[in-house]
């Protein structure tokens, strides 16, 4: 419920503002205090749930989330009955928030339990703080954009067979929404079309990468990107996978489009997705007409006729998600920053932190919000990544030290080449020649031992290695003893890739003896 409850809180500080304090009759002061005690009702209900979820009642979280959808019913008619106060009425969520703040406080550090049961409105009415701004900004979309049948088959797609995605990229993009929405608030366009278009293009996913070669969470081709600041930043890192950098040469690639396309949002997804040189011919050559009028409609490709109205869908299911009997999960995103206490990978932490509070676990959120890394290069300890409080708390009590963190390491340690066992060929012997042939082995085996000089007591390591196929930069260091920066370094191998091939000969200097 993140959307309608920053939405709601939005509508009633305009309400707030507008509020008049004429006389009321008999009949609208009955209305307004039945609507407080129906307040004061809700609130005692989230109370109670509170209770309930404290003591790992399952009926609890079911409670809280009725209590929040009357208290949302109450102030929506607040606002529209004369004399009601909405201040009043806030004063219930901060209450509430209140509560939240007291409970997460008895919490000891690094332990979680309770947080799958979180309220959403500890997340939600904080983030409304600017929320008139914002309601502003977001369902002015409604206005913007055309809601016609083939949006309602978009979302009738996102709904049943891309359900899944949807969710995932709800997902995926609360974790990257502090890095990404801001870029889009200052350009002056919707947070919804940003996620409409992320849904559509990546699912969230920052390291997706077309066929074609758009590349990123925006999926930008490299040369539009390279005309928006987006590209090879100096270290090898390809910026059109930075999620900040993507959301700002997006929003600014979209202004630039509906600047030229009479500020049409379907024009400017065309020309997103079909070419921004044939979005303003076509439009051009039709005197200016919209999206969905036939001669213009038509002449842009079937993956453009297709693309408009599904990013238009997941907007709108972004805004109006209750509406249609959907319900995005609650994400505990707060960022914070995770320093690594010894050498590690993402893939380790992956392992190490389990899923707690997350279906899929917490790799996609690490890749998302570090996409520098590769999931298996190996980290060296004082790393700091990007991730969150949860992943932090989680971090500190199964990553360090324990049977799961040993457990961890061990399993992205494994060579899988190692459980092949190698044995020299196979040959028959012929039994009755060999009891005869005995004595003299024995003999010729005492020659040979005397013969041969004394062997070393330990064999030395390689210092050149050939690459095997299949092999990484980093299984290859693990297999040494090596860090996988310093071996890049010797060998000139830039990151964050660190892309070798097979056949390759790599330096093994500084490598364990």
């Amino acid at each position: 419920m993140p959307q309608m409850f920053r939405s709601l809180f939005a509508v009633a500080v305009l309400a707030a503002i507008s509020s008049n304090a004429a006389a009321l009759s008999r009949r609208d002061q009955a209305s307004v205090d039945a609507l407080n005690q129906r307040m004061q009702a809700a609130e005692a209900r989230y109370r109670d749930a509170m209770v309930m979820i404290g003591n790992a009642d399952p009926e609890g979280q079911k409670q809280s989330d009725a209590a929040l959808e009357d208290m949302e019913d109450v102030i929506a008619q607040c606002m529209k009955q004369r004399g009601c106060s909405v201040p009043t009425m806030l004063t219930a969520y901060k209450r509430l928030l209140k509560l939240n703040a007291d409970a997460e406080a008895d919490v000891p550090e690094g332990e979680d339990e309770g947080d799958d049961h979180a309220s959403p409105l500890a997340a939600d009415v904080p983030e409304a703080a600017r929320a008139a701004h914002l309601l502003a900004d977001d369902h002015r979309f409604d206005k913007m954009v055309q809601f016609n049948p083939a949006v309602q088959a978009g979302i009738r797609r996102w709904l049943t067979d891309m359900r899944g995605p949807l969710i995932s990229s709800y997902e995926n993009y609360q974790y990257m929404r502090h890095l990404m929405w801001p870029q889009y608030e200052r350009a002056g366009l919707p947070e919804a079309l940003l996620f409409g278009i992320m849904a559509k293009e990546s699912n969230g996913k920052v390291h997706s990468t077309s066929r074609a070669g758009a590349a990123g969470p925006m999926q930008f081709m490299y040369a539009t990107g390279r005309r928006f600041g987006l590209g090879d930043d100096g270290t090898g890192f390809d910026t059109r996978y930075d999620p900040r950098s993507a959301a700002e040469a997006s929003a600014e690639y979209l202004n630039e489009r509906m600047g030229q396309l009479n500020r049409s949002i379907e024009l400017a997804l065309a020309a997103y997705n079909g070419g921004e040189g044939r979005a303003l011919r076509v439009y051009q050559g039709s005197g200016g007409r919209n999206f969905w009028e036939a001669d213009v409609y038509n002449q842009f490709p079937s993956e453009t006729q297709d693309y408009v109205p599904m990013v238009i869908a997941a907007a709108w299911l972004f805004l109006h998600p209750r509406e249609y009997g959907l319900s995005f999960p609650r994400v505990d995103a707060k960022p914070a920053p995770l320093r690594l206490a010894q050498p590690s990978s993402i893939y380790q932490l992956t392992i190490c932190l389990g899923n707690r509070g997350e279906r899929d676990g917490y790799m996609r959120a690490l890749r998302n919000l570090n996409p520098r890394y590769k999931a298996e290069s190996w980290l060296p300890a004082g790393t700091t990544l990007n991730a969150t409080t949860r992943i932090v708390g989680l971090y500190n009590r199964w990553c360090t030290t324990g049977a799961r963190a040993e457990l961890a390491r061990t399993l992205v340690l494994s060579d899988p080449t190692t459980a092949i066992v190698r044995m020299g060929p196979v040959t028959t012997v012929d039994m009755g020649a060999e009891a005869a042939s005995q004595e003299d082995e024995a003999t010729d085996t005492t020659a040979r031992e005397q013969a041969k000089p004394a062997k070393p007591s330990k064999p030395k390591r390689p210092r050149d290695y050939r690459v095997q196929r299949g092999e990484t930069l980093t299984a290859i260091a693990q297999k040494f003893q090596c860090d996988t920066g310093d071996l890049a370094k010797v060998n000139k191998i830039k990151g964050p890739r660190f892309a070798i091939r097979p056949g390759q000969k790599l330096k093994l200097d500084g490598c364990g003896e």
